[in-house]
C-alpha cells in the first residue's frame, strides 16, 4: 500500500527544507516523526504535518480496498523538495561598494510518499550477511560418525554386559542353557571341600630355612684355587 502527500507554497527556501527532509528519508514513520519533533528547524513542523497527511491517506486507501494496515509498518519511501515561486517584492538591500541587491523570498513544494512494502536492505545489512556467509563457509564442518561394523557392536555389547553383571553370576552364552537349582546343602559341602584342599596344600608346602635363603652359589674353579692359596698363606 502506497500513499502520497504534498505541501505546496511553503515559506522558506528549498535548500533549507532539504536539510530536514534528508533526515527522514528511508526511516520508519514513528522514527521520522520523533526526529522531526526534536529538530530545531522552522521547516520541521510543516514537514511533520505533511508526513501525518501521508499516513492518513494510506489508512484511508486501505479501508476503501478492505485491506488491514498497521500505521507503524509504514516507512518513508521517497521525499523531496521542489523550488517554488518567489515573491514579487520590489525591495532592495545595500551591498558592498555602493551596490544594491534585490530581496527575494522563496517558496518550496514538499512531496512525501509512504509505503507498507518491505524495505530494501541497506549496504551495511548486505555486508553483514556476506560476512556471516563467509564465516559459515570457512567454519569446519562437524565430522559425521562412521557406522561401526556389526561385529564390533556385538563385542562392545558383550563387554558392557560382562562389566555390568556382578561377580558369581552365570555367564550368558549365545545359546540358552538350562539353569540347575543349587540347594543349600550342596553349597555347604562345596565350601567344606575348598577349606580341606587349602589345608592340604599348606601342609605339603615346603618352607625354606634362613640358611637356605642366604646360601651362596659355588664359586668357579679358578676362584677356589685363589681362595685355597690365600688360606695357605
Amino acid at each position: 500500500m502506497e500513499a502520497i502527500a504534498k505541501t505546496k507554497y511553503l515559506k522558506g527556501s528549498p535548500r533549507k527544507a532539504r536539510l530536514v527532509v534528508d533526515l527522514i528519508r528511508g526511516r520508519n514513520v514513528s522514527q521520522a516523526l520523533a526526529i522531526l519533533k526534536f529538530t530545531d528547524k522552522r521547516a520541521a513542523d510543516p514537514i511533520a504535518k505533511c508526513l501525518n497527511s501521508a499516513i492518513a491517506n494510506a489508512t484511508f486507501q486501505a479501508e476503501q480496498q478492505n485491506i488491514a494496515i498497521d500505521p507503524d509498518d509504514l516507512w518513508v519511501r521517497t521525499c523531496f523538495v521542489d523550488m517554488g515561486p518567489t515573491k514579487n517584492r520590489r525591495r532592495m538591500r545595500p551591498a558592498p561598494q555602493g551596490r544594491a541587491y534585490r530581496e527575494q523570498r522563496h517558496y518550496c513544494h514538499i512531496t512525501i510518499q509512504v509505503t507498507s512494502d518491505e524495505a530494501p536492505k541497506t549496504e551495511k545489512e548486505l555486508k553483514a550477511e556476506a560476512a556471516k556467509a563467509k564465516k559459515a563457509a570457512a567454519a569446519p564442518k562437524p565430522e559425521t560418525k562412521k557406522a561401526a561394523e556389526p561385529k564390533a557392536k556385538k563385542e562392545t555389547k558383550k563387554a558392557k554386559a560382562e562389566k555390568t553383571e556382578p561377580a558369581g553370576s552365570p555367564v550368558r552364552d549365545s545359546a540358552p542353557e538350562e539353569i540347575t537349582e543349587v540347594t543349600p546343602l550342596e553349597t555347604a559341602q562345596a565350601e567344606e571341600a575348598k577349606i580341606d584342599a587349602e589345608a592340604a596344600d599348606a601342609k605339603n608346602a615346603t618352607s625354606q630355612t634362613p640358611a637356605e635363603k642366604h646360601e651362596t652359589k659355588p664359586a668357579d674353579d679358578k676362584q677356589q684355587d685363589i681362595n685355597e692359596e690365600l688360606e695357605r698363606q
